[in-house]
């Protein structure tokens, strides 16, 4: 059984990286906020009474399944936003097109042009693929620094390996990932 003492520390220790990936995923801040916000609530709600272990895939999954919800509900509310702005056209015309008179924000996923989705999932395809080609134990390393936001410390002790290992291991599956890149025409 988690004390509250022990979920209070667990929540601080996640806020930041959930925090990033609820941005990463929904690309709006105070929705990423909302979030984790709900799933931190979720969890403490529910499963406040389970072993302090547990608590990590726990709000993985529930932070997950928060985001999924969150899209469930952009959704709905622009179905009905559409089809409620529909029914009103300006100065009494018949065809109203909502959609044609709206624009995306720029910079938004919207305002991108097709050519642009395209080549921006080839180029995260390609990452992907180099990254899955680093040896393990760079890729390991990689992933929890610059993914998972760890920091040497922690990388090092999931790990089991030195700070200086972990130092020694992202750095080479960074040079390595650059250079793979470049072979393939991609500078970032």
């Amino acid at each position: 059984m988690a004390s509250r003492e022990e979920l209070s520390n667990f929540l601080a220790s996640v806020e930041r990286r959930a925090f990033k990936q609820a941005k990463f995923a929904v690309r709006d801040a105070d929705g990423a906020l909302d979030i984790v916000q709900d799933a931190m609530m979720k969890l403490a709600e529910n499963y406040g009474d389970r072993p302090s272990a547990e608590l990590p895939l726990l709000f993985t999954r529930i932070l997950q399944n928060t985001i999924h919800d969150y899209f469930r509900r952009q959704k709905v509310r622009s179905t009905w936003i559409t089809l409620f702005s529909a029914l009103t056209g300006k100065d009494g015309e018949e065809d109203f097109d909502p959609l044609e008179s709206l624009e995306a924000e720029a910079g938004s996923e919207g305002a991108e042009s097709a050519a642009d989705k395209v080549e921006r999932a080839q180029v995260v395809a390609i990452i992907e693929e180099e990254v899955a080609r680093l040896p393990a134990r760079q890729r390991e390393a990689f992933l929890m620094r610059y993914w998972e936001d760890m920091d040497v410390a922690e990388t090092a002790a999931v790990m089991g390996c030195s700070e200086g290992s972990v130092k020694t291991h992202c750095s080479r599956a960074t040079h390595a990932l650059a250079r793979a890149l470049r072979a393939r025409g991609i500078t970032l």
